[in-house]
């Protein structure tokens, strides 16, 4: 059994991997971006460790009490999907004994959530305040929930990758991710171009929620199309750190259009805190 130390520094390992990812068009120890920085970042994750593994709190307290420290720490919104996906992990892993158990568990944490639980996260969405937000017809975040979390989530999954994630039991990260990062990690043994690796092929597959919630579709088939090529020369090289002036270029392309692929930033997140727990398990 993992103890609250482990799991806190399991949670800040993974912010700080993916820090240190070179993602276009998110902030990353290469470049800041969207009047956000590392330092604001590494801030976060210090501050919301604390919450999202207090076993004393619920799955909804633990998010609302880390979005609050993240908010009062750095005055933006740096780690609300993070955060939303860390939490039903973290509660999974309290409860594992082998690294087989974590899907298991983690299915069951989010399929007991409760309407208390989506009261909590609906103040947490309201208090990070992410961008795009807007309104819904159907269980306001701005109102009292009247069905679960993971129903809500069920209700949102069609526009929200994170919210998708809770009625999958994380197929992304499971299926997908954790199988590229392993892959990649041990061609390069280096975790912050393994993540970068999973930014790109995720990014190359799927459109990025927060992208979409700004823009609409009007800047995703280029953002999959040229997120495509960066997956295509990271999967072609030994030595990725070659590809810094390239990348350099598509991270300026697409902040001077203010894309910010944030959504895939977290997945990227969640997927390296996978990876690190399965390792603590093993």
């Amino acid at each position: 059994m993992l103890n609250q130390q482990q799991l806190s520094d399991a949670y800040q390992h993974a912010c700080e991997v993916e820090l240190q990812a070179f993602k276009p068009g998110n902030v990353s120890i290469y470049a800041d971006g969207h009047d956000m920085t590392v330092e604001d970042f590494r801030v976060s994750a210090k501050k919301s460790a604390l919450p999202l593994t207090n076993q004393a709190y619920s799955l909804g307290e633990r998010i609302y009490y880390a979005v609050k420290a993240t908010r009062e720490a750095v005055g933006c919104n740096t780690n609300l999907g993070i955060i939303l996906l860390a939490a039903p992990l973290i509660i999974a892993a309290e409860k594992c004994v082998t690294q087989q158990d974590l899907r298991e568990q983690l299915a069951l944490v989010l399929n007991n959530t409760t309407m208390a639980d989506a009261d909590w996260v609906f103040q947490a969405i309201s208090l990070a305040a992410p961008g795009g937000l807007g309104s819904s017809n159907e269980q306001d975040v701005a109102e009292a929930a009247s069905i679960t979390l993971k129903d809500a989530m069920q209700l949102a999954s069609k526009r929200d990758r994170i919210a998708l994630q809770f009625v999958t039991d994380y197929k992304d990260i499971f299926d997908f991710l954790i199988l590229r990062y392993n892959s990649a990690f041990n061609r390069w043994g280096d975790t912050g171009w393994s993540a970068a690796a999973i930014f790109a092929a995720m990014l190359a597959k799927y459109p990025d929620s927060h992208i979409e919630r700004k823009y609409d579709n009007l800047h995703t088939r280029m953002v999959m199309d040229t997120m495509a090529l960066v997956d295509d020369k990271l999967s072609a090289t030994e030595r990725p750190e070659q590809l810094e002036d390239y990348l350099r270029n598509v991270d300026t392309e697409f902040k001077s259009a203010g894309i910010n692929p944030g959504t895939t930033a977290d997945l990227t997140v969640i997927t390296v805190l996978v990876a690190t727990l399965q390792q603590l398990f093993s």
